[in-house]
């Protein structure tokens, strides 16, 4: 899995008049738990762009005043009207301890049922994995080429090894529906 480095500052005073001053100065305050310790600290807001606008999932290599931690992003939170970074939460990750991430779903070959005039419908562009940090992938790759109009490929026809999924088994994560114009046709073949 990609691997990005990011820096950042202990915070002296946790509260809101602090974090307030902080993105003002354009910093964001985090906060990296999961570990022996809690630490808050604050980064710059333009660093996460490699990060959060991204479809690409990845894992963080943080340097904490002189301190190296490998973390994963674990939740953001955003102004309601602006759409800034208002806080971030990253998890340490610990070689050895299982870890709860979302992957991406990539959809690869073109589906007969698509072919026919069916039309794909996407459910779901996520998944929610758990793993150990190097068995994680990067993405779900589903090949569509055999899947025909009023077919679909669940949860739980997927297997990696490795790694288990944390969503229903019973959630379509793609499928072929029958459009207005392949009804048409069929009736009037039936006719």
């Amino acid at each position: 899995m990609k691997t990005v480095s990011m820096s950042g500052s202990l915070r002296e005073n946790v509260g809101k008049k602090d974090a307030r001053k902080n993105r003002l100065e354009g910093k964001v305050p985090c906060v990296l738990y999961g570990g022996t310790e809690q630490l808050h600290f604050t980064a710059l807001e333009k660093d996460f762009k490699h990060i959060i606008f991204t479809p690409e999932v990845c894992f963080i290599d943080l340097t904490i005043d002189g301190r190296e931690f490998k973390a994963s992003l674990k939740d953001v939170q955003y102004h309601p009207v602006t759409d800034n970074i208002l806080h971030v939460d990253f998890l340490e990750i610990i070689e050895g301890k299982t870890i709860t991430m979302n992957i991406p779903i990539v959809v690869t070959g073109n589906s007969t049922g698509v072919l026919r005039g069916g039309k794909l419908i996407r459910k779901l562009r996520r998944l929610k994995v758990k793993g150990l940090p190097h068995q994680i992938p990067d993405n779900i790759s589903l090949d569509i080429t055999d899947l025909d109009i009023g077919h679909s490929v669940k949860v739980s026809s997927l297997v990696r090894e490795g790694i288990e999924f944390m969503d229903s088994k019973n959630i379509e994560l793609v499928a072929v529906k029958m459009t207005r114009s392949v009804e048409a046709a069929t009736e009037e073949v039936k006719k």
